[in-house]
């Protein structure tokens, strides 16, 4: 029997599979440190925590005010910020909030202390993801894009592999899904540092609102029948679809308004 004298591997370019892996993150050499970047996260980490605290006992009348003063600091944030983002902002917002009614009110994935949506929720996600945003473009996350991602992967992986380990009272299953979603949007998504910095103002936000009662996740998913944590490991990435919806929406609008407004300066003149 004759045997080859050499046998031959396909040889495994790793580095090319780092780069098809990184493709949608920034280099370091884009790195810009500015201090309206920090401060849009800064606010809004506040924020979320002043309003836990008066969410511990408010009323309806209290929470129209939150709704109201949330409403100004957005407004306030988005001062200064290209049309673009603005416009982004203003899909995510209506976006997300088609979706609280959806998931809270007809689904019932999560539940409101007062079974509604309350008036700072909207302008709420319009600060969180705009936070993403900030965060994302920051110098800081730019510079150690590779490190936060590590950090990110570990941190919400562990989270979400002690759901389904059958430790905890309450499984997380839901969580794990959602996580192993966040997984290919952070490889095939384009905007993966939005998604990293979505997990840190998600977290906060959902550790907070369940820790004083402001809402409280289902312990049986509704719609798959899969026990989920409250809040469940993988929430974050909800804000994968927000963003992609956002992103995709925000040129085409910008371009039929352009237009709509091109086409009525003609017919005055």
């Amino acid at each position: 029997m004759d045997f080859p004298r050499s046998l031959s591997f396909p040889v495994v370019n790793f580095h090319q599979i780092a780069g098809l892996l990184l493709r949608h993150f920034p280099t370091s050499a884009t790195a810009q440190h500015k201090s309206r970047d920090y401060a849009i996260a800064a606010i809004t980490f506040v924020c979320i925590a002043i309003s836990g605290l008066f969410e511990i006992r408010a009323s309806l009348e209290m929470q129209r005010v939150l709704g109201f003063c949330a409403w100004l600091f957005l407004l306030g944030l988005l001062w200064g910020e290209n049309r673009l983002t603005q416009t982004q902002v203003a899909i995510a917002v209506m976006f997300a909030t088609a979706g609280e009614h959806f998931a809270s009110l007809y689904m019932g994935g999560y539940t409101y202390r007062f079974e509604n949506v309350p008036a700072y929720v909207p302008p709420g996600h319009g600060m969180v993801y705009l936070t993403a945003v900030a965060l994302a473009r920051s110098g800081f996350f730019v510079r150690h894009a590779r490190s936060i991602a590590g950090f990110v992967i570990l941190v919400w992986g562990a989270w979400a592999l002690w759901g389904i380990s059958g430790y905890p009272e309450r499984g997380d299953w839901v969580g794990a899904l959602l996580f192993c979603i966040f997984m290919i949007w952070l490889i095939v998504g384009r905007s993966p540092m939005v998604y990293l910095a979505a997990f840190f103002i998600t977290t906060w936000l959902e550790l907070i609102g369940t820790a004083v009662g402001a809402w409280r996740w289902a312990s049986i998913d509704p719609l798959l029948g899969w026990p989920q944590g409250n809040p469940p490991s993988g929430v974050g990435a909800w804000y994968c679809l927000v963003d992609a919806v956002a992103i995709g929406s925000a040129q085409p609008l910008l371009r039929f308004f352009g237009m709509v407004w091109g086409q009525l300066k003609g017919y005055v003149s």
